[in-house]
């Protein structure tokens, strides 16, 4: 297994085009995190009612003919 200590040393040794690529990877990974956190609350929110007010809005405004296009 490989130790925090030996993953660093190896990132030092990186040269400029690897070490940006990494940094960009990592940058993904937490990106990805985010957004799955996001839906899941947003998931929860639904499932717990929270959104049912905007929904009843969107379905009114539709109604009425008000509902903008996106």
């Amino acid at each position: 297994m490989t130790t925090l200590s030996e993953i660093q040393d190896a990132i030092l040794d990186l040269r400029q085009p690897e070490l940006l690529e990494l940094k960009q990877w990592l940058a993904g990974l937490d990106e990805d995190d985010q957004w799955q956190q996001w839906d899941e609350q947003i998931e929860a929110d639904s499932s717990a009612g929270k959104l049912d007010v905007l929904v009843a809005q969107a379905q009114q405004a539709k109604a009425d003919g008000t509902l903008a296009e996106l």
